[in-house]
């Protein structure tokens, strides 16, 4: 039996099991599933150990390492792994959102809407794409909005499954603004669903987390309709 056999056999995969759960885009945890050992290495290190498991899947694949083109491709993937699409899973790149006092007593709904979203499907690692919108009320305590921005863009950058997404974000702003007056609505395409599968590229998926004062359905409809609402800028 081949070193690379004995190494599969020891995580015991199940692979109907794991081809169900992936289709179904399953989550087992709110929290995003990392070892105890997650930060011993640093990212540089991290970057080394990923570049030469890549190199390896990209020989296997048949792919000749010695062309000009693809040379750099295992160290141009393991750096995009570790500090862009994934530095969300670093607790040091967590943004700091700093509160401040509410001093001019706004004490409506807050609404930042359009957020970019880009993360990577767990099951997969294929992009998922859209726009999250947020809402808060004040309980005496606001963050800058490009906090918000960040907050979503951090949760966003590792692997993900959408529904974990918009707990997490909905999880941070709860105690960034030190209230339970909270909304996340995220909507995106899969590329998983759109280029492997079923391959439906129109589809969509839209997940919602309400909590306190937005459990009230006329103000969750309050907040749908500034979503959809058409801006002039």
């Amino acid at each position: 039996m081949s070193k690379d056999k004995k190494a599969l056999d020891s995580l015991n995969v199940n692979h109907s099991q794991t081809e169900e759960l992936g289709d179904d885009h399953i989550s087992t945890s709110a929290k995003t599933p990392l070892r105890d050992d997650a930060f011993d290495l640093s990212d540089s290190e991290k970057i080394e150990v990923i570049e030469g498991h890549f190199a390896e899947i990209m020989k296997t694949l048949g792919l000749d390492l010695n062309d000009e083109s693809l040379s750099g491709t295992p160290y141009r993937v393991a750096k995009m792994y570790v500090k862009e699409i994934f530095h969300g899973l670093n607790p040091k790149n967590r943004p700091d959102a700093k509160k401040f006092g509410n001093k001019y007593e706004y004490g409506d709904m807050v609404v930042v809407k359009n957020i970019n979203v880009t993360s990577f499907c767990e099951h997969h690692f294929l992009p998922f794409i859209g726009k999250a919108h947020v809402a808060y009320y004040s309980t005496g305590k606001v963050i800058g909005l490009s906090k918000i921005n960040r907050v979503v863009d951090y949760y966003a950058r590792r692997p993900q499954v959408q529904e974990r997404l918009t707990l997490q974000i909905a999880d941070e702003l709860q105690k960034s603004l030190e209230s339970d007056d909270v909304a996340v609505f995220i909507e995106s395409k899969h590329f998983c669903v759109s280029t492997r599968g079923i391959q439906d590229r129109e589809s969509s998926t839209v997940t919602t987390e309400y909590r306190g004062k937005f459990r009230d359905e006329m103000t969750q409809q309050r907040f749908i309709d500034y979503i959809r609402a058409e801006t002039a800028m």
